[in-house]
């Protein structure tokens, strides 16, 4: 049995989905193609490529190294001009794959629809695709799937939320590829053995509700039976699609601190990802193109780009009629958890959604102010957290408070200073804190 419930906190910043109604455009003129070899939660990969080999679309080019690694494939075809280290938007040296494209997009001839014929080859078959959590994360999917012994999954839920303000990409997908949604849940279910799924859709987006459930429909009236597949609109409140909440709300099931999903028998992914998922099973290219939403003041052309896995951020905001150099401020992501860029000469990676481009006025930083104790960023904080504890602590590098209040518990919505009066750096402080309990722990480890 399932019941509905409500997160406490959270809360209601401006939509700005300016591009909601804007189909989705293929952009495929780039001449230079920048692919690193970490774009997922886990080890870099390896490169097998080197300086004048030619590659061609779906070809690996980069070894996953461990478990949690996934290879990574080029987007394009041409020659690969190097192969170097770079400082990433993570602020981390990673190596990058330098190409320079043909404009032919020649496919692999090794490219071809996986056997899939059981759970270990359908895990297998998503490892070899390079597919991360398109939602944000970057966590590799086969792991996800990847159901843990003496642990049990039994409602597959579907993020397609897309709460944070200006993206419209997951929006996108559901319009334009319900039926490739709907078919990649339902081969989710069948390889993990799932008996229900559960899609979760904001309220404020009427319209993707109404199409998945038509396809929902469609199976009905051809099969004379209908999937165990519901579509629930949710009350539009930031931050609904994060993980917690939103299977705190389609389930009333709460994750214990330290905990995971499938501790609660939940699997959660991406609506863009169970629809690669589909796609990929059809076609066996590998996770190589990306839709992201591009927006902002800085841009003339605000729109929805499906482009390929390394195109450069600059050559990207050209199209939509945008100078980076002459921006104020570039996000990779949304508004609230997106990452400001620090340089020009970075690339699209896989698990970006959204490229948000604001001018001088916007990018302005507010001048921090002394807390004024008045409780809005408790109030807030969808997981029960005090951040001005929090914040306190981590300004004095104090781990043990930081443990004592939770600090590895925040998800980083940046609820607290989207209300905090003063505006207090809180996301930042709190993320800082994080860090030195990862660093006291890794001491105390190596003693």
């Amino acid at each position: 049995m399932f019941k509905f419930g409500h997160f406490s906190g959270g809360v209601h910043p401006k939509g700005n989905k300016n591009t909601h109604f804007f189909p989705t455009m293929r952009l495929d003129d780039f001449k230079h193609i920048r692919i690193p070899m970490s774009m997922h939660i886990g080890p870099p990969c390896t490169p097998t490529v080197k300086a004048g080999d030619p590659v061609m679309v779906g070809q690996m080019i980069g070894e996953a190294t461990g478990p949690l690694a996934v290879p990574i494939h080029s987007s394009v075809s041409g020659i690969v001009k190097s192969v170097s280290r770079v400082v990433a938007s993570s602020g981390n040296s990673v190596e990058v794959v330098d190409i320079e494209s043909d404009g032919q997009y020649t496919r692999h001839d090794a490219i071809a629809p996986p056997i899939v014929n059981d759970r270990d080859t359908f895990l297998k078959a998503i490892r070899d695709s390079g597919l991360v959590g398109l939602g944000g994360a970057g966590f590799p999917t086969h792991a996800k799937l990847r159901i843990p012994e003496g642990k049990t999954a039994d409602v597959l839920i579907i993020n397609a939320a897309e709460c944070e303000p200006y993206i419209t990409a997951d929006f996108r997908q559901c319009a334009e590829h319900p039926d490739e949604i709907i078919e990649g849940i339902r081969i989710v279910m069948h390889y993990l053995d799932i008996p229900k799924a559960m899609v979760g859709i904001e309220d404020n987006k009427p319209l993707a509700i109404e199409v998945l459930r038509n396809e929902l429909t469609k199976i009905e009236l051809k099969e004379n039976t209908r999937p165990a597949i519901s579509i629930h609109g949710l009350r539009t409140l930031y931050p609904q699609g994060a993980e917690k909440m939103l299977i705190y709300t389609l389930t009333n099931r709460e994750i214990p601190s330290g905990g995971l999903p499938i501790d609660v028998g939940a699997v959660v992914l991406n609506v863009s990802t169970v629809r690669f998922i589909a796609k990929y099973i059809k076609t066996g290219m590998p996770l190589v193109r990306k839709r992201i939403t591009l927006d902002g003041s800085g841009l003339k052309i605000p729109c929805n780009v499906n482009v390929p896995v390394g195109a450069m951020i600059p050559d990207v905001i050209k199209f939509a009629g945008g100078d980076a150099e002459a921006a104020g401020k570039i996000i990779m992501g949304g508004s609230m958890m997106g990452v400001a860029l620090d340089r020009f000469d970075t690339s699209i990676i896989k698990h970006n959604n959204a490229i948000l481009v604001f001018g001088t006025k916007e990018a302005e930083i507010p001048q921090e102010t002394q807390c004024i104790r008045c409780g809005r960023c408790v109030e807030a904080c969808p997981m029960h957290l005090m951040p001005t504890q929090l914040d306190s602590a981590s300004r004095n590098k104090d781990v043990t408070e930081l443990n004592d209040y939770f600090v590895m518990d925040c998800i980083e919505c940046g609820c607290c200073t989207f209300v905090c009066p003063a505006k207090r750096y809180l996301v930042q402080s709190i993320r800082a804190g994080k860090g030195y309990v990862r660093l006291a722990k890794s001491k105390e480890a190596a003693k």
